[in-house]
This record gives C-alpha cells, structure tokens and sequence, in this order.
C-alpha cells in the first residue's frame, strides 16, 4: 500500500465526505465499512455528490473521474495492517467506536495513528482502548466535509506533540481551517449549536411559528446562511439527538435534553434529508421540496 494511502472506516455520510475531500487533494483512500454493499454504497454517494458539484460549475467530468480513481471500497479490516492513518468516522457510541479502535490496535503498526471524528465523545476515554494514547486524536469535521473549511482538531490528555502536529499537517492537506481543542464535551461547536438547535425545536413544537418562519427569522436576523431546523435536517436527527444524549450524560445540564419533538421524529424514522422528511420534505437528491405553509398545530406533541 503507498504510504500516503489513507483509510477511512464508516461508509456513512462523514465517511463519504472525508473520502470525497481526501481523493479531491491527489490522495488515495480507502473507504472500508462492514460488507462490501456497505462500501459500495458510500462510494456510490460520493459519485452522486461530484454529480450535484459539475452541475454547479464547480467540478468538471475529468475532475469526478480522478477523485473516484482514487477511492476504494474494502470490506477486509486485515488492510489497515499497512494504514499510517485510519479515521473513523462510524457512529456516535462510545462503546462502538472503542471497540474498534481496540482492534485496530491490535492490528496497526505500532506508528500508525488512529484519527476520531467524534462530535461529542471524550478523545482520553477513546485512547484508553487501546496501548497508543498518544497516538489518538479527534478531528471533528463538519457536514458537508468537502465544502465546511473548518476542522476542530481535539487533543485527548496523553495526546503527543508530534501527533497534533501531523493532524495539523492533514488539515493542511485539506485545506482546512483548524482549531486546537482541549478536550471537554462537546468541544466548541457541537456544544454551542446544539441549545440552539434544541430551542428552535422547542420553538416549532410549542406552537410560536412555523419552521419555514423559524428558519427565515435566523437567516435573515442573524445572518445563518442556513437555518436551524434545516441544518438538523441536513446533520441527521438521530444524530443530532445522539449528540444531545451524549452531553446531557457528560454535562448534566437541562439545556442538553432532546426536545420531545426530536426524540417523536426519530422514533417516527423521519431523520432528515438521509430518509427525504424532517422538518422539511427532500427528493431523492437532497432537495428541499417546497410545501404548503400550514399550521403549527401539526407539530405539537400530542400526550
């Protein structure tokens, strides 16, 4: 394997983005997930996303066609025996993503680094699965990876200098933007949009506006070039909430405690522009589908 190879383990939505981003700068990735229908799906995805990105101008067919050269689906976790690096980017449960990393600690060179892209979860606890604590760091990128220029790069306690160093380094690569976090829950920006994602659907479920009117007061008030209910339709409602979860277990605060419209909706399946329903409707593309503006009442929590 070429030693600027690098693997990415989860085939979901951060998967595919952080693929997508890597493969655009010249880098050649692996894009492995549990079956090969899993890892090519993802790859799938990305394919759709370069689709949306020429019909905007913004790629052309001989871009789409060097970044997918450069992506491969694996199913064979025995690979990530050569990997310098290995990101994963499954989901958003502590006990998952230890697990994993503890087989890959088992299976990695001793100088490989192990790359997290954890939102809310603890880099220290993360690292203790495995005997490289100082080899382990978060990188919190945000969706949609190739187009957000921010990357929150999240020391753990026994993280080493030569190992932020070479995070720093990827980030150049990506020509990301990146913050040092010292590690706390929810680091800076999950912890900050989280209440205010959860308020504005307090807003919609009491009743005081609709969401279309939620989300325009926040653009057109406050400048957000999206609004709040829209950009938890676009991170995932089931992830939002894990989110919400995760800081209300580590924090303890009230304001970390999933609104029941969220938890109602997720129970419901409705995540998103991933299943076309949130707090919007979206075609098969991702695109919002425009609706009839009714009345809040349909959003209140029934008892």
């Amino acid at each position: 394997m070429p030693a600027n190879r690098i693997i990415i383990i989860g085939a979901g939505v951060m998967g595919q983005g952080l693929a997508e981003a890597i493969a655009a700068t010249g880098t050649d990735v692996i894009l492995l997930d549990r079956t090969m229908e899993l890892a090519r799906y993802g790859v799938e995805r990305i394919d759709d996303s370069l689709d949306h990105a020429i019909a905007r101008w913004a790629l052309t067919q001989s871009d789409k066609k060097a970044i997918l050269s450069r992506i491969t689906p694996r199913d064979d976790m025995e690979i990530v025996k050569e990997a310098a690096m290995v990101i994963e980017a499954i989901p958003e449960d502590l006990e998952m993503k230890s697990e994993l990393l503890k087989k890959l600690d088992s299976l990695c060179p001793e100088e490989t680094i192990f790359v997290t892209n954890t939102a809310t979860i603890s880099i220290s606890e993360l690292a203790n699965a495995t005997n490289r604590p100082d080899r382990v760091i978060g990188m919190h990128f945000l969706n949609p990876v190739p187009k957000i220029p921010l990357v929150e790069v999240v020391r753990g306690l026994k993280t080493s200098n030569a190992t932020y160093e070479k995070a720093r380094e990827f980030a150049d690569l990506l020509g990301k933007t990146p913050i040092l976090v010292y590690e706390y829950p929810g680091y800076v920006t999950t912890r900050i949009i989280v209440p205010l994602l959860n308020e504005a659907m307090h807003v919609l479920m009491e009743g005081v506006s609709s969401a279309d009117d939620i989300d325009t007061a926040m653009k057109l008030g406050y400048g957000f070039n999206v609004g709040p209910l829209a950009l938890a339709d676009m991170m995932g409602l089931d992830v939002v909430m894990s989110w919400m979860e995760n800081l209300l277990q580590e924090l303890s605060e009230h304001k970390y405690n999933p609104c029941p419209l969220l938890r109602k909706m997720v129970r419901a399946g409705h995540l998103g522009v991933k299943t076309g329903e949130g707090f919007f409707k979206y075609d098969k593309e991702g695109n919002r589908i425009p609706y009839d503006k009714t009345t809040t009442e349909t959003w209140r929590v029934k008892e």
